[in-house]
């Protein structure tokens, strides 16, 4: 399967908590759990959402450490769904991207 097509179905909300489910991670989905409860959605929709949060704002290097991991497992839906959601759980100005920080003026 192809990356895009494999974004294209983990953007779905149903097939993201499907993948959540196979995932061997408690820690992370315990994480996904609160985080999804304090954005008041599902867990498979904040999931969808880091997908696209991911495909929006990632750094090349973001993409980069994200086919590494797909390329060294059996399961890579599994792979890239976890390395999304991972993102998307990190501090904001973590996820920022430009390298910097921002001070307020």
């Amino acid at each position: 399967m192809l990356l895009g097509d494999l974004i294209a179905r983990l953007d779905d909300a149903d097939v993201a908590t499907e993948t959540l489910l196979g995932m061997d991670d408690l820690v992370l989905l315990s994480r996904i759990e609160a985080a999804a409860a304090q954005a008041g959605l599902a867990p498979g929709a904040f999931a969808a959402q880091a997908v696209a949060l991911f495909a929006g704002q990632a750094s090349d290097e973001d993409w980069v450490s994200l086919i590494g991991v797909m390329g060294q497992t059996t399961d890579p839906g599994q792979a890239c769904l976890k390395k999304m959601v991972e993102y998307a759980l990190r501090p904001t100005q973590a996820a920022h991207g430009c390298g910097h920080h921002h001070h307020p003026s």
